[in-house]
């Protein structure tokens, strides 16, 4: 049996709660980088004896557009698959039903959920530093449920939350622009899930493509791209009640 980590998370978030789960199961899982713009995943193939974590953010309650794309390119085989959704602590909506579907249409048997909180990427001073200490033993001790599940050859599929049709998916919003420190480096280009960045011109950014993952910010050696200051102001208002209270993991098996 081989152990699957498939990701998309553009600032690392979505990544820490994956490796939380896998990692009690193996130290050598094999890594699909759904971040990777330039990646060609049809040659992705798993076995039924498999097991996949398909690790995903909310934006807006909904899986990122090109998640579900590359996603579809894999050949799931019949492998078993735990679900994640990742979300900055207001709700993740029909992000998991979402992600129930696409796995299910790309072939693998969905055995296993979670929704889990990750420092918010666009406001930083929600759910700051998750997930944490708590976040880890639980999600652990689920890992452990989960095997336990696999070992008594149980394939139930988990019911999950959500809509159908899922809701509307909103557009970009809040798109970074390079300051004067930058560089011109190219780091944020070549890092760019969707390729929104000039790779010749880092100043020059497509609005329309961009998916507000803010990976360009992250990574950036120079700290020279951010959003809009008085955006970023009224995104916090508006997310202060709602985010403010902390909120658990939720999970299904």
């Amino acid at each position: 049996m081989k152990t699957y980590e498939m990701v998309f998370s553009p600032t690392g978030g979505t990544k820490k709660v994956a490796a939380l789960l896998t990692g009690a199961w193996t130290d050598r899982a094999m890594s699909v980088d759904l971040t990777d713009g330039k990646a060609d995943f049809h040659g992705v193939a798993l076995t039924p004896e498999d097991m996949a974590v398909i690790a995903v953010p909310s934006y807006g309650g909904r899986v990122p557009a090109p998640a579900v794309k590359r996603l579809a390119a894999i050949q799931g085989g019949g492998a078993r698959a735990v679900l994640v959704c990742v979300y900055g602590n207001r709700a993740y909506e029909d992000t998991l039903v979402e992600l129930l579907d696409a796995a299910k249409q790309a072939g693998f048997r969905v055995i296993a959920a979670v929704a889990a909180v990750a420092e918010h990427s666009i406001a930083h001073q929600f759910a700051t530093g998750r997930p944490d200490a708590q976040d880890a033993e639980q999600l652990v001790a689920f890992a452990g449920q989960i095997r336990g599940k696999m070992a008594a050859n149980d394939l139930s599929e988990p019911v999950v939350p959500g809509n159908r049709p899922y809701k509307k998916a909103g557009g970009a919003g809040m798109v970074p622009r390079p300051t004067k420190a930058c560089m011109q480096c190219g780091v944020c280009a070549k890092a760019c899930p969707v390729q929104a960045i000039d790779a010749k011109d880092a100043q020059k950014v497509d609005g329309s493509a961009c998916i507000s993952c803010m990976r360009c910010v992250a990574v950036c050696p120079h700290s020279a791209r951010r959003v809009n200051p008085v955006m970023l102001s009224a995104v916090g208002l508006a997310l202060k009640k709602a985010c403010s209270t902390r909120k658990a993991c939720e999970l299904f098996l």
